[in-house]
């Protein structure tokens, strides 16, 4: 990077990968000149923490962008529909967290260990798509194997945890997990059932082919990251009674054979994937001990199938709100400082 600094927006910074984004800017030494916190009227008047510095946080709805370079956008769809394109034509360059622009074809969607090269097409619409969560460690885990020998299909099952949702869920999951400890009855408000001790095999609304819309997601996102709509995509999403951390049962199906050595000499060598994978001394990677607070996405149970080299079993983990989100955000925005701005 230059001795350039830049103004920056945080669109739902009060939210946790709001306050994520504040805290991985400081890790990172991003070259930071001010931040602006926005949110919705709401929470306008409330204070963020910049490292050891207090934001104050701002209304949305009487923000200039025309005042910074870059704006991280996590506020939602809805917001970043009403936003992104004032942003964007006030000449900030918008990095959307949200699914809302992630299918438009005139935006890049974008995790910079796989197709950085993508950012530069954000002068189109000066909006940059951040893919979802369980798409962005699925798929750094998977590149490097792509890259190698092709894959053909990708059967996934997600072990999502509540954080996904957001504070309240994760309140929520805490607050029936010690009812039920203590012998005391307890309802569901964020999720259609009780998610402590619970496991809901669904996440978002179902759509009409059977699917749920977060299903759909991962779909569509891999075809478009990936560049290759034929690669069969069979996900189920499910949401399990875990504060943070996603994690992902992975079968995968090549187009040449690759052993489970070959493919953990691939995984560990590439961007962004730590593999721990010592069945012998039961170690494997968990979202609590590894992933919750690490940059890495994590790969481990690497296995083939049974006397059949073209298939291939992962068990990956990450941070859903550090890699699957912010850090993500923050990384597509260093390379846009870098190479572009």
């Amino acid at each position: 990077m230059s001795n350039k600094k830049y103004d920056i927006a945080i669109l739902g910074a009060t939210g946790m990968v709001g306050e994520s984004l504040l805290t991985i800017l400081e890790e990172r030494k991003f070259p930071v000149n001010k931040v602006y916190a926005l949110a919705s009227e709401r929470s306008a008047g409330e204070t963020v923490l910049l490292g050891n510095k207090t934001l104050d946080v701002l209304d949305v709805a009487d923000f200039d962008f025309a005042k910074v370079q870059i704006g991280l956008f996590s506020a939602g769809a809805a917001a970043s529909k009403i936003y992104a394109p004032k942003a964007a034509a006030a000449g900030c360059v918008v990095i959307d967290n949200t699914s809302y622009f992630r299918n438009d074809p005139d935006i890049p969607l974008v995790i910079p260990e796989i197709n950085r090269q993508r950012i530069a097409d954000y002068k189109k619409r000066n909006i940059i798509a951040n893919p979802n969560c369980s798409t962005i460690q699925m798929l750094v885990a998977l590149k490097p194997i792509y890259d190698a020998v092709g894959i053909k299909k990708i059967t996934v099952a997600t072990y999502q945890s509540v954080s996904g949702t957001g504070r309240a869920a994760v309140s929520e999951l805490i607050q029936q997990s010690m009812h039920l400890l203590n012998g005391k009855p307890t309802e569901a408000k964020v999720y259609s059932q009780q998610i402590a001790f619970n496991v809901l095999p669904h996440i978002d609304e179902f759509l009409d082919n059977g699917f749920t819309k977060e299903e759909m997601k991962m779909i569509v996102e891999t075809h478009k990251i990936m560049e290759d709509p034929h690669i069969i995509v069979n996900p189920t999403t499910v949401r399990v009674p875990v504060v943070s951390g996603h994690s992902e049962a992975i079968t995968i199906e090549t187009s040449e054979p690759l052993s489970a050595l070959a493919a953990r000499e691939l995984l560990a060598d590439a961007p962004g994937v730590n593999v721990i994978d010592d069945p012998d001394n039961l170690e494997y990677p968990t979202a609590f001990r590894d992933a919750v607070g690490s940059d890495a996405v994590f790969v481990g149970r690497i296995r083939n199938g049974l006397n059949d080299l073209y298939t291939l079993n992962l068990w990956v983990v990450a941070d859903n709100v550090r890699k699957g989100a912010a850090l993500n955000s923050i990384q597509i925005a260093e390379v846009l400082v870098h190479d572009y701005l």
